[in-house]
């Protein structure tokens, strides 16, 4: 049994084939997956296919790229939405320092605002992050995110941050990038978190683990993630699937 914390089944690239892709993943063994809405478009195929499938969740927030983009309604907007019963979890939110689409003083303004909405509401958050590691957390010291919680999602910096993550009752995702063979970071990192406090996810259909790197990613390759981490941490498969779909489970709030 595997879940996928995390993955964009809303995304064009599924547009042909989303059924399929859902029972391969089923025929996998992910038993539950979160689709990560980020906009005005990818938010309202979210809760359709989370609607139309038992297992299947939804998360609603508003990606850093575009958070120039964000108004007051589209806040009120995720506020009324995170009242859905199928929506387990605000974001996906962040900060991305590597495009510049978004002024980084907008990007902060938008993540503090979610954050705040997220405590409000009383729902955990999804965090992104790209190259803006010691910003994110300052931010969430600031703004207490520790009451509510959340995960850095495909979390790939140095293990040095990890502790900051825990303290604030954060959980740790690792994806795709486990697998690569020039990636020491995420490969320690997976060492190194504590197993009630790590997740697996795709990012589907970004970061298609080894040995389909650069190929479109879907939510069944989730079992190769969990394999090299059983690798890495010298434990069987099952027990790590075990181990991150309840944790799974009870970070989103779902009973299994």
């Amino acid at each position: 049994m595997l879940f996928d914390t995390h993955v964009h089944l809303n995304a064009e690239q599924f547009a042909e084939d989303r059924e399929e892709t859902i029972k391969r993943a089923f025929d996998a063994g992910v038993n539950y997956m979160v689709v990560v809405g980020f906009d005005r478009e990818t938010i309202p195929l979210a809760l359709e296919i989370a609607e139309q499938n038992e297992t299947i969740y939804a998360a609603v927030g508003w990606h850093p790229v575009d958070a120039i983009d964000m108004t007051e309604e589209d806040l009120a907007w995720i506020e009324e939405l995170s009242s859905h019963p199928k929506v387990v979890a605000i974001g996906e939110m962040g900060l991305d320092y590597h495009w510049d689409k978004s002024p980084k003083d907008i990007q902060k303004e938008v993540l503090r605002k979610q954050i705040r909405l997220a405590k409000k509401v009383r729902m955990p958050i999804i965090i992104h992050n790209r190259e803006a590691t010691e910003d994110i957390i300052q931010i969430l010291k600031e703004e207490d995110a520790k009451e509510i919680g959340g995960v850095m999602h495909c979390y790939n910096d140095s293990v040095d941050f990890i502790q900051e993550c825990l303290d604030m009752n954060f959980y740790i995702s690792l994806g795709g990038p486990v697998t690569f063979k020039n990636a020491p970071l995420p490969k320690e990192v997976a060492k190194q978190v504590p197993l009630d406090r790590l997740l697996v996810e795709t990012d589907a259909p970004f970061l298609a683990p080894h040995p389909n790197r650069g190929k479109r990613n879907e939510p069944a390759y989730v079992k190769l993630v969990a394999e090299k981490i059983a690798e890495l941490r010298e434990m069987d498969v099952e027990e790590i699937s075990d181990i991150t779909t309840k944790n799974g489970l009870k970070f989103f709030g779902i009973n299994g």
